[in-house]
């Protein structure tokens, strides 16, 4: 079982930049997806944007769209999540997830990492 563990969140003021990473202990399979995911306080958990591993075909929620960029480094088993033009409501845990279809439904993900908190004040 591939584990999962994100770091690089932090507390930044509106506009800064973040760069979230998402390290896979173990090869990432290349028919696997990979996904970002968040949950603000009091809200459901959403979806950010995921990337497919072999192709890195992408897609983004349209709340960060133009903002966020989903990367890898397929020889790291590294997915980069690079946050700019931050906005408070962008405040949330975030999350790494794998799975195996091209979906942003969140039970498409079988496995996830613990998080990384990403706080923006305005």
């Amino acid at each position: 079982q591939v584990q999962l563990q994100e770091s690089g969140g932090g507390s930044v003021q509106s506009g800064a930049s973040l760069k979230l990473s998402c390290a896979a202990s173990g090869r990432i399979y290349s028919s696997s997806v990979m996904g970002w995911f968040r949950q603000a306080p009091g809200k459901e958990r959403e979806f950010v944007a995921l990337i497919r591993w072999h192709s890195g075909t992408t897609l983004y929620s349209d709340s960060v769209k133009g903002r966020f960029t989903i990367s890898k480094v397929n020889a790291d088993n590294t997915v980069y999540l690079q946050m700019n033009s931050l906005k408070p409501e962008d405040t949330a845990i975030y999350y790494c997830a794998r799975g195996s279809h091209y979906d942003s439904d969140q039970r498409a993900y079988h496995s996830w990492g613990q998080g990384t908190q990403v706080i923006v004040a305005s």
